[in-house]
């Protein structure tokens, strides 16, 4: 493993209540801006406008404002990278959705794609970015001040999985979003594991957003033979997840409340 790296110099010392604030804020601002574009969820992805629309202008407006809040805080680093990464090998789970991923585009009726499409999808690229911030980023930053790796780890993918409540608000029927929901909690533990295996919460945004972008991609169109095979490697992935993700809690040692320094504590009293 690699040796650990000095707790980064914080301007506002991370709270949980700041985490929870932030996760619960994005949450708010991403709802009100999908409704106030009129599209609903059902019809998201219909054509390249309701995709723009219903999901990329909220992702546009999400990524904006995380990015300043993280900023304002000065939790740009220990919301991408912790200071030692866990154990290497539980890293064949995220390896696993990957292959559903790739399912999903091979998947892909490509032909069906026109350039607003096509120009509207690669916007959903921004919610590896925008879901992995407001949750495995600053709101683990925020819970990693008081909690156990054990309870960071449940609550940010539970935090993850309730975003998508939303959906049935937006008009989704509520049992397909109960089932949403769950699979969202084995995706949270899947990201979960990638940033502690490699360190970093970067790959984790990285295959969070290749995943949502292979979702919507096989959904336009008429998907090919193999569709049906990615969910089902999807869940593998995310119960082998629920099984080896206390090797990668072990040993954490990633608690963000260390002390400010002098200059910026006085200025905060």
């Amino acid at each position: 493993m690699t040796s650990p790296q000095p707790a980064p110099v914080l301007r506002v010392r991370p709270r949980v209540w700041i985490g929870l604030a932030i996760w619960l804020g994005y949450v708010i601002v991403v709802f009100i801006v999908g409704k106030l574009s009129g599209v609903p969820y059902t019809e998201m992805g219909r054509d390249g406008g309701t995709l723009f629309l219903g999901a990329g202008l909220m992702l546009i407006v999400g990524a904006i404002l995380l990015a300043i809040t993280a900023s304002l805080l000065g939790w740009w680093r220990p919301a991408l990278f912790d200071r030692k990464h866990g154990a290497r090998w539980p890293i064949f789970v995220p390896a696993i959705m990957a292959v559903a991923l790739v399912i999903n585009l091979a998947s892909t009726d490509w032909g069906s794609y026109d350039l607003g499409f096509f120009a509207a999808s690669i916007v959903l690229l921004l919610v590896g970015f925008t879901e992995e911030m407001a949750t495995r980023g600053l709101l683990l930053v925020g819970l990693r001040s008081r909690l156990h790796e054990g309870w960071v780890w449940f609550l940010t993918s539970a935090a993850f999985a309730l975003m998508h409540l939303t959906n049935a608000l937006s008009g989704q029927d509520i049992g397909l979003t109960m089932t949403q929901v769950g699979m969202a909690f084995l995706g949270g533990t899947i990201f979960y594991i990638l940033r502690r295996t490699t360190g970093t919460l970067i790959w984790a945004m990285v295959l969070h957003g290749l995943w949502d972008f292979s979702t919507f991609a096989v959904g336009h169109g008429t998907p090919g033979p193999l569709a049906a095979l990615a969910s089902p490697v999807f869940m593998l992935a995310g119960a082998l997840g629920l099984i080896v993700v206390a090797f990668v809690i072990r040993g954490a040692d990633e608690r963000t409340d260390a002390p400010l320094p002098a200059a910026n504590a006085a200025s905060l009293a």
